[in-house]
Parts: C-alpha cells; sequence; structure tokens
C-alpha cells in the first residue's frame, strides 16, 4: 500500500507540473511581459515571512521582473501576471526546508491558477484566510509543511480547485463541510494531520473524485453511504482514524476503485460477498479491524489484486477454497492474527507465485511449508504459530528472500543448519529453541546485505565471536540465551549497529571501550550478566542513544557524567556492585571512583 500512495503522489505532481508547460507556451508565443509591479511586491511578502532557506530557491527572487525565469517556480500568462507559484523540496535531500509562514500577501495574486508550497517541513502558522480570494486556483498543494490551526472554511469558495492537498501538516478540528462546494475536485488529500469529527455529508457532490486520502487523523463516526457514488474514484485512503461502523455495501458498486485502504480503524460487520464486483481492485487492506466472519469466496474473481492484506481482525474458519486460476495477479498475502485454526498453509498459497506470505498467528502446526516458487518468496511471517522441525532444507532455491519471521515457534534445529540465501537482510528466530554456536552465522561469510538478526530466547551457547569488517547490521539481539565469554573489542566493526540486546547470558570480563566507536547506536542493553569493572567514559561518544541497561551486573565506579548516561533512570544501573555518580549516589572516596 505504501509504494502504491508513493506512486499516487507521483501522480498528482505530474499532473501539477502538466499544467506548467501549457503556461510556459503561453508566455514565450509571445513578446515577453515585465511582471505586474504588485504581483511582485506579493511575491516579496511571501519572502520576507521566510526567515531561513536552506533550499536557496528564494535566492534567485531578484531584480524588476518576476515573470522572466529567473525566479525559481514563479511563472506568469502572456499579461505578466503570476499563474504559478511551485516551490517543492526536492525528494532527493530531506535535510533541506523552508522556515516561517505563509505571508497573506499571497491572497492578492489574483490570477494565481497553481499554488505549491511543499515538503518545506518549517513553515508554520495557520492558512490565510485570504487564500479563498485566490478563485482561479486550479491546484493547492501545501503539504508536508508544519502548518496549524483549523482548515479555512472559505477555502469552499474556490470552486475551479481540482487538486487539494493539505497533507503532512498540524491542522485541527473538523473536516470545514463547505469543501463539498469543490465539485471540480478531483484529488482531495487531507491525510497525516489530527483532524477529528465525521467525514462530512456535504461531501456527497464531489462526484468527480478520483483520490480520496483522510488517512492518519483523528475522525470518527460512519463510513458514509455516499462514497458509493463515487464513480470516478481509484484510490481511498481512511486509514488511521477512528471510523466505526460497517463498510457501506455501496462501496462494493465502485467498479474503477484500485486500491483501498481502511486499516487502523473500529470497524465492525462481515465483508460482503459484493467485494467480488470491485473488478479495478489492485490492492485492499482491512487490518487492524474488528471485522468477522468468513474471508468471501468472491475474492477469487478479483483478476488484478497483488495486495491483500486482512491481518489483525476476527476473521473465522475455513479459509474460501481458491482454484489455481482465482486471484491469479496476487503477490502479497497477510491473513495474520486472526481467529483461523490453518493447521497447514493452504494449496492455493503455497502453489501461487508469491512475494510475500505473512501467516503469523494462524495455528499452524507441523513442519515448515513447502512452496511451489520458492524462487519468487522475498518476505515470509510464520511467527506465533506452532510450527516444529529442521530448517535444513527450508532456503532451498529461496534465491530473492530478503526477510524471514519465525519466532515463537517450537522449533529446535542447530545454527549450522541455518544456510540462508546471500540476499537477505532480516532473521528473526527469536522464542524457539534453537542451539548451537553463534559463529555458524555470524564470520567472515555473514553476507554484506544482513541488517538485522534476532535470535534472543534460545538455547544458544558458546561466545560471542569476532565480528569482521564490512558487516552491515543495523539489529542485533542475541538476548536470554546461553553465551559465555566476554565482548570481543572488534564489536566496534559494526559500524551500522543500531539496537544492540546481549541481556540474560553468563558475559564475563570488562565492557571494551571500542563498544563506544558505535556512534548510530540507539538502544543497548547489557543487563543480567556478570560483567565486570566500570562502564567506559568512551560511551559518551554514542550521542544517539535513547535506551540503555547495564542493570544486574557486577560493575563498579563512576558512571559516565554526560548525556544521556546521567539522565537514564537509576533503575538502568540498579543491582550492580558499586556504581555510583548521577543518577545513582554521588561517589565516594578515590578507590570508588577508581572502579577497584
Amino acid at each position: 500500500m505504501q509504494i502504491l500512495i508513493w506512486v499516487s503522489r507521483v501522480l498528482l505532481i505530474c499532473s501539477i507540473l502538466g499544467v506548467f508547460p501549457f503556461s510556459l507556451a503561453q508566455t514565450t508565443s509571445q513578446a515577453p511581459a515585465v511582471c505586474s509591479e504588485a504581483d511582485r511586491a506579493a511575491l516579496l511578502g511571501f519572502k520576507a515571512k521566510i526567515v531561513k532557506d536552506t533550499t536557496d530557491s528564494l535566492s534567485s527572487w531578484i531584480g524588476r521582473d518576476c515573470c522572466g525565469g529567473d525566479w525559481e517556480g514563479v511563472q506568469c500568462n502572456s499579461a505578466g501576471r503570476v499563474n504559478t507559484l511551485a516551490l517543492q523540496r526536492p525528494e532527493r535531500d530531506s535535510s533541506l526546508y523552508m522556515k516561517g509562514t505563509l505571508s497573506p500577501s499571497l491572497g492578492s495574486l489574483q490570477f494565481l491558477e497553481v499554488l505549491v508550497i511543499s515538503g518545506m517541513k518549517l513553515i508554520t502558522g495557520p492558512i490565510p484566510e485570504n487564500f479563498s480570494n485566490l478563485t482561479r486556483l486550479t491546484q493547492l498543494v501545501l503539504e508536508d509543511n508544519s502548518l496549524q490551526g483549523n482548515i479555512p472554511s472559505g477555502l469552499g469558495r474556490l470552486s475551479f480547485l481540482q487538486t487539494l492537498s493539505l497533507a503532512g501538516n498540524r491542522f485541527r478540528g473538523v473536516v470545514p463541510p463547505s469543501l463539498g462546494n469543490l465539485r471540480k475536485l478531483v484529488l482531495m488529500n487531507l491525510g497525516r494531520n489530527s483532524l477529528t469529527g465525521p467525514i462530512p455529508s456535504s461531501f456527497k457532490t464531489l462526484l468527480c473524485l478520483q483520490s480520496f486520502d483522510l488517512s492518519f487523523n483523528l475522525l470518527s463516526g460512519f463510513i458514509p453511504e455516499f462514497v458509493g457514488q463515487f464513480r470516478n474514484i481509484t484510490f481511498i485512503d481512511l486509514s488511521n482514524n477512528q471510523l466505526s461502523g460497517q463498510i457501506p455495501v455501496s462501496m462494493f458498486n465502485l467498479v474503477t476503485l484500485s486500491d483501498l485502504s481502511l486499516s487502523h480503524n473500529q470497524l465492525t460487520g462481515i465483508i460482503p460477498d459484493q467485494i467480488g464486483n470491485l473488478k479495478s481492485l489492485a490492492s485492499v487492506s482491512l487490518s487492524h479491524n474488528k471485522f468477522i466472519g468468513h474471508i468471501p469466496p468472491s475474492i477469487s474473481r478479483l483478476q488484478n489484486l497483488w495486495s491483500l492484506n486482512l491481518s489483525r481482525n476476527w476473521f473465522s474458519d475455513p479459509l474460501p477454497d481458491i482454484s489455481s486460476r482465482g486471484i491469479p495477479s496476487l503477490l502479497s498475502i497477510d491473513l495474520s492474527f486472526n481467529n483461523l485454526s490453518l493447521g497447514t498453509v493452504p494449496n492455493w498459497i503455497k502453489d501461487k507465485q508469491l512475494s510475500d506470505v505473512n501467516l503469523a498467528g494462524c495455528k499452524l502446526r507441523g513442519a515448515l511449508p513447502k512452496f511451489t516458487r520458492p524462487d519468487s518468496l522475498s518476505s515470509i511471517d510464520l511467527s506465533n504459530n506452532f510450527l516444529t522441525g529442521s530448517i535444513s532444507t527450508f532456503f532451498t532455491n529461496m534465491t530473492n528472500l530478503q526477510n524471514l519471521k519465525l519466532s515463537n515457534n517450537q522449533m529446535k534445529f542447530d545454527l549450522c543448519e541455518l544456510i540462508v540465501p546471500d540476499g537477505i537482510s532480516s532473521i528473526d528466530l527469536h522464542s524457539n529453541q534453537v542451539f548451537g554456536s553463534l559463529s555458524s552465522i555470524l564470520n567472515n561469510r555473514t553476507s554484506s546485505f544482513l541488517e538485522a538478526i534476532d535470535v534472543s530466547n534460545n538455547l544458544i551457547s558458546g561466545t560471542i565471536p569476532e565480528f569482521t569488517e564490512g558487516l552491515s547490521l543495523k539489529v542485533l539481539n542475541i538476548g536470554s540465551n546461553k553465551i559465555a565469554g566476554h565482548i570481543p573489542s572488534s564489536i566496534s566493526n559494526l559500524i551500522e549497529l543500531e539496537r544492540l540486546v546481549i541481556s540474560r547470558n553468563q558475559i564475563t570480563d570488562t565492557i571494551p571501550t571500542s563498544l563506544g566507536q558505535l556512534v548510530k547506536l540507539q538502544w543497548l542493553d547489557l543487563s543480567i550478566n556478570k560483567l565486570t569493572g566500570k562502564i567506559p567514559t568512551s560511551l559518551l561518544g554514542i550521542r544517539s542513544l535513547r535506551h540503555a541497561s547495564f542493570r544486574a551486573n557486577r560493575l563498579c565506579g563512576e558512571i559516565p557524567q554526560g548525556r544521556p548516561y546521567n539522565i537514564f533512570p537509576a533503575s538502568a544501573y540498579a543491582h550492580n556492585l558499586c556504581l555510583c555518580g548521577k543518577p545513582m549516589p554521588p561517589c565516594r572516596g578515590k578507590k570508588q571512583e577508581m572502579g577497584q
């Protein structure tokens, strides 16, 4: 779904940019026009309210002629009136921004047709009320800034508006019913704000809508029945709100609908058999709701469906018996955490050429499944089941596997059996009965693609192996095992590491000073071991650390006196021999300070 949202945004931007060549054609087909002095003053009024511009766009706004093509983002019509202002942060550089507010002076650009100020991150304050005077606007895109307050009801007077995107700001309050007056609207995106209340009933007039996104807000109430009248709609995202009630049956008449996301709400009822009528449906996510009943067999008629996510509901057995020709385009399926007792992976799932299979918490039993097309799989999640047995042949021909999650099962095997594909990036085997030595998976043959390993809460023994250069590990969790020995100083080679958990083992010796070289570390847990000596002051070099625990070891001496170590809770250092200094009691005497 995220990929489709991204694609829809690209299409939005393309549609906006598609206006520009037409405007340029108007200006270049005639003698160049000097820009209106009033319009120039309005633009400089906007520039004056931007106190910092790391995009450097506004540095080009110099000279008398704002229509000559030198003012970045500004275009004019043949009469020298500004009709386009488009300032968009380059996608390739997320560090760029503008800081300031939107000047009301922009409300006097009476010939403006396209207004895009997008991705600037630190433009705050409200949308000026006089933007309602921009009655020629067809595109208004103010997304991914930090705009605040209510959405002005006056925007409902912009009757020519076709694109309205205010997503990714900090707007509060209700969605203005006046926006129902925008009858030419093709795209509405108010997502990623803090809007409350219901979806306005006045929206029933927005019959030209093709893309409708209110996701990631605090909206409540029912999904209106009139949504089924949006005959041209291709994209609906109402996810991550507080919507309740049932999906209106009228929605299943939307034969042009391609993408539907209603996940993370409080929706109830069943999925009616009419879902099979959505012949254009390519992606559907209904996860994290309270749906009950059976998954309707009519989904087999969805010829274009490639992503099906019904996870975290109350769907019950039996699954529909889908033929080999049913859902022919399916690539990703997620049925995790429902009220399903599958026993084994259904043949129609094993036999399809899938890339993502997520069947966590589906009461699978016995040996790991054999997939007919293992070479197509990139992600597998079979966690929280009752799987047993060996893993030695599971990876045969899984040449494209990137993510593997088999945690919380009853699998019992030696780590030396784990011969994973070279391109794998994530392995999660926590909470099984895995034994053997870490050196079987962490050695000089470990793939540089591997970013995350979680083998915690198993029966792994031996020592922590030496780490070679060139590894890309970001997560290493080996907690709750039977690992002994020391932490090797070569751990400093894990320069990308963000999360390190070694808790609940039998690790001895001192904490190596080289640990302080892991400057990207955000989470560190060394608790409940047998570590001795001091906490090295070299750890002060890790400035990004958000969580650390040294609890229940045999450490002594002064805690490094600098952020964040001196502001972590005392519980992070409790049950050691004689740690002192903030947040613990003050150190007393040279002997204790030296950690002797």
